[in-house]
């Protein structure tokens, strides 16, 4: 403990040099500007500014990488919440109730829990990359292909049930979208896969396209073919106001709950950030009292999303650093940028290199706190977005969101992907399917089918494997109950209301 604090000391002073505050700084701006546009996370961020960097020490660059790191994950919620656009995987969860609150004239609202949520997980979460790396590292050692698999399970069951109005409906989703995860190579035998001779579809379909189609371009659609049918409801100025003390009150909690569950599943290589928003936002809905806000504008819908977001964001740096193995996208890409400055994550890296590791440390700490003196004040200016006239915004959307689907590969095929996928959004909305199912089937259903498979073939075929491994048989006990508990719940109800009338 005295040695961390030491060296996490010695951090702090390299960190609060003018130059290394001024690349921290352009790192969260960044970020949170990218984080904006639809199409562009943290991921593609990085890749890009790798050959900017080579004139750059290897510390310089690595606070900056980790300012758009944390930034990126927050401004992906700023469209999420006014747009029902996510700028990244991470954030959809968020827009469930985010932008239902948008709707109702409490943008600022959401914008602001988002924020102040984002600040206090990625502070706990910090203090946790910094104080127990070394356990929560051999804990994810623990995990083998059959406990991926199982976790993965978990996290479809709990999305597809407790989405939505019905559960046939949210399955439904969930299958359309394990069954676009299987376009492309398969990853284990490299054979061509419903690719129809296609090219560009051997690499699969990429999971923005579906986010920015389903989310963007479907909800455009959508509101062009309600313009005119209903009425609408403009938001007046005056209700673009900040938290009140009921929503401070109903925030703080789930800030805490989702640091708590963020951190350590954001430890462990099993989605990133997808998992532990969904996970953080069913818990919240399973937790409060009233349980028919969500989906409605509650406002725990976003703040445990977003504290559960940021707080995996700091726990996919605790592999990367103390094992050298990525969990996410933008991990994968700082270990390219470290193998691009001849260095190797991992125990050695906090040996030889423990100046560039505890100034990385100590700058995630200060980024943090830019983050929010960044965005706080930007509330207001945000939140006004929503009284841009519906046409014009929509429009806009559409505009921007073809764009970034286009310079991903700076391909045609993506943007008739984009439009094909937004009319299927579209069909989804006017008949009450939800979204979210989807996108995590093709974000994890590669997963799930590459671990399951792997599984297998260590156990030899035997299908034992998932239930005589402790984790693994308990993860898939809870999957089992989240399916089945709901329905016999639903079925008793009715018979006690059938016996009360």
């Amino acid at each position: 403990m005295t040695e961390t604090l030491g060296a996490l000391r010695d951090g702090f002073a390299s960190a609060l040099t003018p130059v290394h505050l001024a690349w921290a700084f352009g790192g969260v701006t960044l970020g949170t500007a990218v984080g904006v546009l639809p199409g562009i996370g943290p991921a593609l961020t990085v890749a890009l500014l790798l050959p900017v960097t080579f004139t750059l020490d290897p510390t310089s660059a690595f606070i900056m990488f980790g300012g758009i790191y944390y930034g990126a994950m927050y401004g992906g919620s700023t469209t999420s919440i006014l747009l029902n656009t996510p700028g990244e995987t991470a954030s959809i969860a968020t827009a469930i109730d985010g932008y239902a609150m948008a709707r109702q004239g409490r943008a600022a609202a959401a914008l602001t829990t988002a924020a102040v949520g984002s600040f206090v997980a990625g502070t706990l979460a910090t203090i946790a990359l910094t104080f127990f790396s070394p356990p929560l590292a051999d804990l994810a050692l623990r995990f083998g292909p059959a406990e991926y698999f199982a976790i993965t399970i978990v996290s479809f069951a709990t999305v597809s049930t407790l989405l939505g109005g019905s559960v046939l409906r949210g399955l439904f989703s969930l299958f359309l979208g394990l069954a676009l995860g299987l376009v492309g190579i398969d990853q284990l035998t490299g054979d061509a896969r419903f690719s129809f001779g296609i090219p560009q579809l051997l690499d699969g379909i990429d999971v923005l396209i579906l986010v920015i189609g389903l989310f963007a371009v479907g909800e455009t659609m959508y509101q062009a073919w309600r313009y005119g049918r209903d009425e609408t409801s403009d938001v007046p100025p005056q209700r673009l106001t900040g938290m009140s003390r009921d929503d401070w009150r109903r925030s703080w909690k789930p800030w805490l709950r989702g640091t708590a569950i963020g951190f350590p599943l954001g430890v462990l290589p099993c989605g990133g950030s997808v998992i532990p928003t969904f996970l953080s936002y069913t818990l919240e809905k399973r937790l409060s009292r009233e349980p028919h806000r969500f989906g409605h504008g509650a406002i725990e819908g976003v703040a445990g999303p977003e504290a559960a977001n940021n707080a995996a964001a700091a726990g996919v740096l605790v592999p990367l650093l103390t094992l050298g193995l990525p969990s996410s996208a933008t991990a994968a890409v700082m270990l390219a940028a470290f193998q691009q400055y001849g260095l190797q994550p991992g125990p050695l890296l906090f040996k030889s290199h423990p100046d560039l590791v505890w100034t990385l440390v100590a700058s995630l700490y200060i980024g943090n706190l830019m983050l929010l003196v960044l965005n706080l004040p930007l509330v207001g200016m945000w939140a006004r977005v929503m009284l841009v006239p519906r046409p014009v915004l929509f429009g806009g959307i559409l505009v921007l969101a073809s764009l970034g689907a286009y310079s991903l590969n700076r391909s045609m095929l993506d943007l008739i992907l984009l439009f094909v996928v937004g009319i299927v959004g579209c069909a989804m909305r006017m008949y009450d399917i939800p979204l979210v199912p989807a996108v995590l089937g093709l974000v994890l259903g590669p997963l799930a089918e590459l671990q399951f498979r792997r599984a297998l073939a260590i156990s030899e075929g035997d299908l034992r494997v998932f239930v005589t491994r402790p984790i693994c048989a308990g993860l898939l006990c809870v999957a089992a109950a989240v399916l089945i508990v709901p329905a016999l719940i639903s079925r008793r109800s009715t018979r006690a209301v059938g016996a009360a009338g």
